[in-house]
């Protein structure tokens, strides 16, 4: 069923989503993330110590000011999904989370992943490492 969602140019998107959110906004933006869309009820059930109704609808308004979704109608409901695919919105993380504690290195960020990795875990991720053709085309495909 189409949802009547607005179709999105990366033009009209915030390119600069570095905006601080809240942490709540931070919830809300996780959970559409991983439903792929909501109602503001479904959002709100899923929020630990759910707020008010009113409280999630006024915070999807805010998320949709700063650019992180958009809505659509559904059934009478306003149906929110996030404006920028999930890969892109990790990478632009990702990108954030080097600069800010790793000072941009790579090989400072993987030496914090592996020295938290388990065994069990290191074993997984050797085949990865050594770059064994298959196993880094199917991370950068993701």
């Amino acid at each position: 069923m189409e949802l009547g969602l607005p179709s999105i140019s990366w033009s009209r998107c915030k390119s600069d989503l570095t905006i601080v959110l809240t942490r709540r906004e931070r919830e809300i933006l996780d959970i559409v993330y991983r439903l792929g869309e909501g109602t503001v009820e479904q959002i709100r059930t899923e929020l630990p110590d759910a707020p008010h109704y009113s409280t999630v609808r006024a915070l999807l308004r805010v998320l949709e000011r700063k650019g992180h979704l958009s809505h659509g109608e559904r059934n009478l409901r306003y149906v929110y999904r996030a404006v920028m695919p999930k890969p892109q919105a990790a990478q632009l993380a990702l990108d954030r989370v080097l600069t800010t504690f790793f000072d941009g290195s790579v090989e400072n960020l993987l030496g914090a992943i592996l020295s938290s990795m388990s065994p069990e875990q290191l074993d997984r991720a050797r085949p990865i490492l050594a770059g064994t053709g298959k196993e880094i085309q199917d991370i950068k495909s993701r």
